[in-house]
């Protein structure tokens, strides 16, 4: 049900504003006295040739699926399924999603271009690109005092080990990490640094080769890190890193944007039920 739900959601915008833009009389297809005018058929096989996909895609496909999307709209009218907790609530994601990209758009496409290779290096030279390995202790999402004093206990017993012998670490890896990599001594490779989590780049940023970190607690459990490699600016994707600064300026829009909203909204937060 959630599956099909979901498929049903995911027509894309630019399909719907062609269905509801036609502008001939022309069509290409009737369900139950419901035009498919070609101009909506023209726009959303042109939509499916820019698709990846492990089928063909011809003017035949793409009707059959335009009848179909007509049957399964009439089927979910008539049994009310626009009430469904599950659909209002994807909706309402739709909606969110597609008036921010109304209102934003055009200031959102300004950023990319206003991102220099020098803007790049700046960043670059805070935020660097490590290789680590590490030892991890896994705790549940809400665990207990108790699970949380244990992951503890194992990584402080495990840093104290190897802070001063971190030549040991992928052997006691190997013996002791929940992580999925233990097996390859804990190596997590070359990650940028939106690729770990904030806490574990705060304890390894601006370490040294071969040192040992730890104990860094995150969303996925305590951590013991090793330091062991770090790259050159010149060694660097720059597009990873423009795409970066990019996120972090959509989201400073974004977030400009709705303080604008606040500002004219009545918001009232029971801080009680933050804690």
């Amino acid at each position: 049900m959630k599956k099909l739900l979901l498929i049903f959601l995911s027509v894309s915008a630019v399909s719907l504003f062609a269905i509801a833009q036609n502008k001939t009389n022309e069509i290409a297809a009737t369900v139950n006295g419901i035009n498919i005018h070609v101009d909506e058929l023209d726009a959303y096989y042109k939509e499916n040739l820019f698709t990846a996909s492990n089928r063909i895609v011809t003017l035949e496909t793409s009707l059959d699926e335009l009848i179909n999307r007509q049957l399964g709209i009439e089927k979910a009218k008539k049994t009310d399924l626009q009430n469904d907790p599950v659909v209002k609530k994807k909706m309402e994601d739709v909606l969110f999603h597609a008036q921010i990209s109304k209102d934003l758009e055009n200031e959102l496409k300004k950023i990319a271009p206003t991102i220099s290779d020098s803007d790049v290096k700046k960043y670059y030279d805070e935020n660097k690109e490590y290789r680590t390995s590490h030892i991890l202790f896994r705790v549940r999402a809400l665990p207990s005092p108790e699970e949380v004093k244990t992951a503890y206990d194992q990584s402080i017993r495990i840093y104290t080990e190897l802070k001063d012998a971190p030549q040991k670490f992928e052997e006691v890896a190997k013996k002791y990490s929940q992580s999925t990599v233990a097996q390859t001594g804990g190596d997590l490779g070359y990650l940028p640094p939106t690729g770990l989590s904030p806490q574990y780049f705060e304890a390894i940023k601006g370490r040294s080769v071969g040192q040992v970190v730890g104990p860094v607690r995150t969303q996925f459990g305590v951590h013991v890190i090793k330091i062991t490699g770090v790259k050159e600016y010149s060694e660097i994707n720059k597009d990873v890193y423009k795409k970066i600064l990019y996120d972090q300026k959509r989201d400073k829009v974004i977030a400009d944007y709705f303080k604008k909203l606040r500002a004219d909204a009545k918001v009232t937060i029971n801080k009680q039920f933050l804690k």
